[in-house]
């Protein structure tokens, strides 16, 4: 997030900054347009739009409120992210956007303006046929109060239910889900309560015991009483950086069985390191078959913690992710992995102030990365933009990851003519041999309005086979920007799941070989972005592909299973145990 002036480290930034533009811009290739990509989409139509928003169209009128008058709380202008959710377990997705409240208030008696509450939309999709939400909070019983940042999704309990972890400045929630949309709070039956200020949650089987613990990452010690708002530059109160308040640790629960939970973070190891937390993700770094984790930090070196068993150990200055080529400890606010360069292994990027780099960290294997924001292209043009929710998508089905960043800023851009915090979001379609050229011009004008965008949740949420994208603004309305171009081209989506009951195997890797002998893998996993949910099933874009010779399961626990050959151009549900072994 912001710092507590505008540009810190003075005597190196400009200098990086300045190397990144330059060989970005001079590197001797020859320069694509943003028009050129939509034309090479659109049959020639330079003029093509590849995500429409159709939130209010489709039912989901939802504003965020940021509960601000005046004081600059921090909270105020870092929340809040969303979830991609099938809660009824009928198919489609269902959205949960997670709600503030009046600070002044917060925790004490006050109307439905001081405590509006979470909500919760159902898609109507399956039964009707037709993009349609329905709100659904009132029936779902989610009581008010608490601000809200984020949401991390699994089935805790193993029932076959999807159940919801909210995080809040101040205390959160867990709810259960007990069906027909219906919720309970058992955050205290459940024993993870956390009364801090959360932002990031990750469900994960770190332990491979096929419960999914849970891992909450904490920002600031933050106190509403004893809150004293920072001047901006050119004169005026604004909001303050994180280094104004002290870290506080983050949280490590280990699930019990059954719904309960146990703090675990002395016991696993991952208590011994403080840092502003606000993005969390869980992959496997070292290609080891367990389960890492990976914190990107505010204004302080990011954590890798490698799973050795169990437990953890930090590795992230070793591995090369704890800070950029430069030596700076960046504003990490959102993250996602991905294997973007097709060679095996889990890439990170993550999202970063105006004035740094969003920043690519290409795993070299072997669990060490490289700092590749430079040769790729993605860093130059994110020097004016603030970056939280970020993930990689193959927009359209080619079968390359590109990356997109949605932006706003923390600080009041008062030397802009029109005082606000809005920055247009960025789309980088990837070329191949790890380069991208920026494609937001093309990508049309829900993209490029300039809001305070933060969470962004990525699935597909009208089941045509490509990635829609759901982007949550602060203090504006949310937007649900449906891709018009990628169902366009050959796909397939595979969920994989751990059967009786059936829930989604969060972290197994699936691979896909194409007839070619082309393969292409992902991880299953719901927790990415910046302190939102996205769609468990896996969307492989096979461009011009014909066809899916098998795909290959790797389930956590080391069993590795073969499917296929596969259909393409629709879902696939695969079982662990019903595919063939592969010894």
């Amino acid at each position: 997030m912001q710092r507590d002036h505008p540009i810190a480290s003075a005597t190196i930034r400009p200098l990086f900054a300045a190397a990144l533009a330059a060989a970005c811009a001079g590197d001797g290739a020859e320069t694509v347009s943003s028009t050129g990509a939509a034309d090479s989409l659109a049959s020639g139509d330079p003029a093509a739009i590849l995500f429409e928003d159709r939130a209010a169209d489709s039912g989901v009128d939802f504003v965020h409120w940021n509960g601000a008058a005046g004081r600059f709380f921090l909270p105020e202008i870092m929340g809040a992210g969303a979830a991609f959710v099938d809660i009824d377990a009928d198919g489609d997705l269902d959205v949960f956007l997670v709600q503030g409240e009046n600070l002044e208030l917060a925790g004490a008696a006050g109307g439905d303006r001081d405590h509006p509450g979470d909500r919760l939309f159902r898609n109507e999709l399956s039964e009707t046929g037709d993009l349609r939400f329905t709100d659904v909070s009132a029936a779902a019983g989610f009581a008010p109060g608490g601000y809200g940042m984020g949401a991390a999704v699994a089935d805790m309990d193993a029932d076959g239910r999807v159940d919801l972890y909210v995080t809040n400045v101040g205390p959160n929630r867990m709810w259960r889900n007990l069906g027909g949309v219906r919720f309970e709070d058992v955050t205290d039956a459940a024993g993870v309560g956390d009364a801090a200020w959360s932002v990031p949650a990750v469900f994960l089987d770190a332990d491979r015991d096929g419960d999914f613990d849970l891992f909450v990452g904490n920002y600031v010690e933050f106190n509403r009483g004893a809150h004293t708002a920072c001047t901006a530059a050119g004169g005026g109160l604004d909001y303050c950086g994180p280094r104004s308040f002290a870290a506080v640790p983050d949280r490590y629960f280990r699930n019990r069985g059954g719904g309960r939970f146990e703090e675990a973070g002395s016991a696993v190891g991952v208590t011994g390191a403080y840092g502003y937390a606000l993005g969390a993700i869980a992959l496997d770094a070292d290609t080891d078959g367990l389960l890492d984790l990976y914190v990107a930090n505010d204004l302080s070196a990011n954590q890798l913690w490698l799973n050795r068993g169990g437990r953890f150990d930090e590795g992230a200055r070793l591995a090369g992710v704890a800070v950029n080529a430069a030596g700076v400890a960046e504003a990490g606010m959102g993250v996602d992995a991905a294997d973007f360069d097709g060679d095996g292994d889990e890439d990170l990027i993550v999202s970063h102030l105006t004035g740094e780099t969003n920043t690519l960290y290409r795993n070299d294997g072997g669990g060490m990365f490289t700092d590749a924001s430079i040769v790729s292209r993605l860093g130059a043009p994110s020097l004016p933009r603030t970056g939280f929710g970020a993930g990689w998508i193959d927009y359209d089905n080619d079968g390359l990851l590109d990356f997109l960043v949605v932006n706003g800023a923390v600080r009041g851009q008062r030397e802009a003519a029109d005082v606000g915090f809005g920055q247009p979001n960025q789309l980088f379609r990837n070329l191949g041999e790890g380069r991208f050229e920026e494609v937001s011009a093309a990508v049309g004008p829900a993209l490029v309005e300039p809001l305070t965008s933060r969470g962004a949740a990525f699935g597909d949420v009208d089941n045509d086979g490509d990635v829609d994208v759901l982007v949550t603004n602060n203090a504006g309305p949310v937007q649900l920007l449906i891709n018009l171009v990628g169902q366009d081209r050959a796909w397939i989506g595979l969920r994989a799941v751990e059967p009786d009951p059936d829930r989604d195997a969060l972290g197994s890797l699936v691979e896909v070989r194409l007839s070619g002998g082309r393969r292409l893998v992902r991880r299953v996993r719901t927790a990415r972005s910046y302190a939102s949910s996205s769609d468990p099933r896996v969307i492989f874009g096979l461009g011009d592909a014909e066809g899916v010779a098998e795909v290959r399961v790797r389930w956590l626990g080391g069993l590795e299973e073969s499917f296929g050959p596969l259909a393409i151009r629709r879902y696939h549900t695969l079982r662990r145990g019903e595919g063939v072994p592969v010894r």
